[in-house]
């Protein structure tokens, strides 16, 4: 159909004199379309279009509720409406999600900024690289202090509470002092659960953990990382940076050697533009504000009780260890070190043995003084003459 002003024009060149085989070249179209424009009185107008449907018409109530859940990821949508029958493609559901973008809660918030040797921040992360030629998944610990943004790393092989302490026991050797109160998020290690009224059931190792370096325990809400996002922030700066630049390590103890290294020479001394001053020269303003550590660390070992057998061994993970044979079919309480060191202690809470953990397939572990009183204790054996045998024989 032509346009409005194809119509005036056509009518125009008629009463100008035009051949209709002239304004039809002149137009562009069809002899046919001059002639039934010219008995027209007035343009034609189109007729109103009917709205094809869509194929994500039976679901969009569907996604309306998601999106009133803070689901906004196209894929995810996606895959959720396949499960419901859904057989178009994503570019549909991306169409009808941005124009409600607008509609989102805003995550914006304001920089929380502590005074010196108030908090620190403590988070996990997880990184695939190679380790004694392996390549396999490292976890290191980040904890920043909130004031100077000063932090320490350690790295381990699981997130467990053992190592989560231990996390914190180096940060606090690391920074000479502890804070007075430590952020966590919702980790096991640390909190237990959430009660509806706000009431946080912290683990009760993370609490000994907290009276023994005299600091005040603290959670993140729940699904509100952005809380603790120094450290959050840290995480990341430990992946895009230290492991870029070291990508192989031969043991947990020279990945932290170089970590350690690192933190020194690189990551402390990076000028933070909000303060145009180094972690390590505000950590200088910090440290006089946090609290002296105590005279010991906080036991990290791992903890449980075995009961020895009448030959004077215990099984630990797998393998046997021997214990001195008074404490036969007693009950013991063994620790665990993070590096693998077994010790083994009486009822009386005496330390009684200790041993390196190894494969089972390396055998038992025995000291030979802890099993000489039973060999002194074993009945003599009783000694024949092979002249007995010999009359059997004959």
């Amino acid at each position: 159909m032509q346009s409005r002003e194809d119509f005036h024009m056509i009518k125009q060149l008629r009463a100008q004199g035009a051949h209709i085989v002239d304004i039809a070249h002149r137009i562009g179209c069809s002899e046919r379309t001059v002639r039934r424009y010219l008995a027209l009185p007035a343009p034609p107008t189109a007729k109103p279009r009917t709205p094809r449907g869509s194929k994500l018409d039976p679901f969009k109530p569907y996604i309306d509720a998601l999106l009133g859940q803070d689901v906004w990821n196209a894929e995810v949508i996606r895959q959720l409406l396949l499960e419901r029958g859904y057989d178009g493609c994503i570019t549909l559901i991306r169409r009808y999600i941005q124009p409600r973008r607008s509609l989102r809660a805003c995550k914006q918030t304001v920089r929380y900024e502590t005074i010196p040797g108030e908090q620190l921040q403590h988070d996990w992360g997880q990184i695939r690289t190679e380790m004694a030629g392996r390549l396999c998944t490292v976890n290191f610990a980040v904890n920043v202090l909130g004031y100077s943004r000063h932090f320490h790393v350690w790295a381990g092989p699981s997130q467990d509470a053992e190592h989560t302490y231990e996390s914190l026991v180096q940060a606090f050797r690391y920074f000479g002092g502890v804070p007075n109160r430590v952020l966590v998020d919702n980790q096991k290690a640390a909190v237990l659960r959430h009660d509806s009224g706000g009431q946080v059931t912290f683990n009760p190792g993370f609490l000994a953990l907290a009276n023994h370096y005299s600091f005040t325990a603290r959670a993140c809400r729940p699904q509100r990382p952005r809380t603790k996002g120094k450290t959050e922030r840290m995480v990341g700066y430990v992946k895009h940076h230290f492991f870029q630049r070291y990508r192989r390590f031969d043991s947990y103890a020279h990945l932290n050697q170089l970590l350690e290294q690192w933190l020194n020479s690189y990551a402390s001394q990076r000028i933070l533009r909000q303060f145009q001053q180094s972690p390590a020269q505000r950590f200088e303003e910090e440290r006089h504000s946090l609290k002296p550590r105590p005279a010991t660390d906080f036991d990290t070992r791992y903890y449980d009780i075995r009961h020895v057998g009448w030959d004077a061994y215990i099984d630990v993970r797998g393998n046997r260890y021997s214990v001195p044979a008074e404490c036969c079919g007693q009950r013991v309480t063994i620790r665990i070190s993070l590096d693998g060191e077994l010790t083994i202690y009486d009822i009386r809470g005496q330390e009684v043995a200790r041993h390196r953990m190894i494969d089972r397939k390396q055998g038992w572990q025995t000291v030979a003084e802890h099993h000489e009183p039973l060999w002194q204790e074993v009945m003599p054996v009783q000694q024949r003459s092979l002249a007995v045998y010999e009359e059997v024989l004959r």
